[in-house]
C-alpha cells in the first residue's frame, strides 16, 4: 500500500507547464513548456465573522443594481474618462496569436548588464519532448560557456512579458523582467535620502571591519522562515490551549553620538567565539579552538524529558533548533528527532 502510495504521489507530483510554445533563435526553434521555478509556503487563513465558524465570502455585485453577477458576464472596460471602452477577453487574445505561441529571442546580453532590480519572477523551460532534448541541450552548453543571457518577449494570459533566458545547473531558466518605464526612480519616491552624508574615516574604517567580520559563505539552506514557523507554533498553540511567547520589541534606532560605539562593540561581537568553539575570520569560516567551559557543561548535562511537552512546546523547541521537516512531524517524531538533537 505504502509502494502504491508513494507512486501516485509522484505521478501527482508532475507539473504541467503554465505555457507552451516555440523558442526560436536565428533559424533554430525549440518547442519548449514553462514550468513555475518557485512555490510559496505561506499559511493560507480563511476569513470567518468573529465569534462564529462562518466562512466570509467575495461576490461579484453590480454596484448599481445591488445583484450577483456571473463570471461569463464580465467584459473588460477601461475608464476613458466620459465613457467605458468595453473589451471582450477574445479580442485580446485575437491581436496577438502568433505572440501567444512564441519565444523568440531578440539577442544576447552579458549577465552582469542586468540590474537585479528588475528581475521579477522565475521559470523553468523543458523541452515538449525527448527527440528536442538535443537542441535544448546545445543552447544551454553554448549559454553556459557565453556566460551571456538570451533576451525576448512573448505574451501570455494576455499580458506581454520581458524575459531573460539563462543556462543555470544545467537546464535552461526564464527570469521575466520589469519593463524600464516600471522601476521607479528612488530620488523621486523617497524624501529623505542623505546623499553622501559625511562619515569620519574612524567610522568607515570600523563599519568595513564589520562588514568584514561579519561576511559569510552564501548558502541558502541556512535560512529559514522564522515567522512562518512562529505562526504553525501559533496555531498549534491555541489548539491545545497554550500561550505563546511574545517577540521582542524591534531595536532603537541608533543615534549619531553612539554610532562609533555601536560599531566597535559590533565588531567585538562579530568576532566573538562561536558555538563551534571558533573565532571568525574574514571569510566568516572558524577556526577550530577550545570551546568554553560552560558550553561543555551544557552538553554534559542529562537530556530534558521531552515526554510531557505539549505538541505546540515541541513545535517552538524544534522551530529553535532548526529542525527540519518539523511541520510535517507527529507528536512522537518530535520528540524523538529532538532527543537525537
Amino acid at each position: 500500500m505504502h509502494g502504491k502510495r508513494g507512486r501516485l504521489e509522484e505521478v501527482s507530483a508532475v507539473a504541467r507547464p503554465v505555457w507552451a510554445g516555440n523558442l526560436s533563435f536565428g533559424l533554430v526553434s525549440l518547442p519548449v513548456g514553462l514550468y513555475t521555478a518557485t512555490d510559496s509556503h505561506t499559511i493560507h487563513f480563511h476569513q470567518l465573522q468573529r465569534g462564529t465558524s462562518d466562512r466570509i465570502r467575495n461576490k461579484r455585485i453590480n454596484e448599481r443594481t445591488g445583484d450577483e453577477v456571473e463570471l461569463t458576464e464580465i467584459v473588460k472596460g477601461y475608464d476613458a474618462g466620459d465613457e467605458y471602452v468595453l473589451v471582450e477577453p477574445k479580442e485580446l487574445d485575437e491581436i496577438a496569436p502568433g505572440r501567444s505561441q512564441a519565444l523568440e529571442i531578440t539577442g544576447f546580453v552579458d549577465l552582469d548588464e542586468i540590474d537585479p532590480i528588475f528581475f521579477d519572477r522565475t521559470y523553468y523551460l523543458g523541452p515538449r519532448g525527448k527527440e528536442f532534448g538535443k537542441v535544448y541541450s546545445l543552447l544551454e552548453q553554448a549559454l553556459t560557456k557565453a556566460g551571456k543571457a538570451g533576451i525576448a518577449t512573448f505574451v501570455m494570459r494576455q499580458h506581454e512579458y520581458l524575459v531573460a533566458l539563462k543556462a543555470e545547473n544545467g537546464l535552461l531558466t526564464l527570469h521575466t523582467l520589469h519593463w524600464a518605464d516600471e522601476i521607479r526612480d528612488p530620488r523621486k519616491e523617497i524624501d529623505t535620502l542623505p546623499g553622501k552624508a559625511k562619515a569620519s574615516s574612524k567610522e568607515l574604517t570600523m563599519a568595513e571591519q564589520l562588514i568584514v567580520a561579519m561576511s559569510i559563505d552564501w548558502d541558502p539552506g541556512d535560512f529559514h522562515d522564522t515567522f512562518q514557523e512562529k505562526v504553525e507554533a501559533l496555531i498549534e498553540a491555541k489548539k491545545t490551549g497554550e500561550t505563546v511567547e511574545k517577540a521582542e520589541p524591534a531595536a532603537e534606532p541608533t543615534g549619531v553620538v553612539d554610532l562609533m560605539d555601536a560599531l566597535r562593540a559590533s565588531v567585538e561581537r562579530a568576532g566573538s567565539p562561536k558555538d563551534t568553539g571558533g573565532k571568525a575570520t574574514a571569510s566568516g569560516k572558524t577556526r577550530p579552538g577550545k570551546a568554553p567551559a560552560a558550553k561543555k557543561r551544557i552538553r554534559n548535562a542529562p537530556k530534558e524529558d521531552l515526554s510531557g511537552l505539549s505538541k505546540a512546546d515541541l513545535y517552538k523547541k524544534a522551530a529553535a533548533a532548526n529542525l527540519a521537516g518539523r511541520s510535517h512531524m507527529t507528536r512522537d517524531d518530535l520528540v524523538k528527532a529532538l532527543s537525537r538533537s
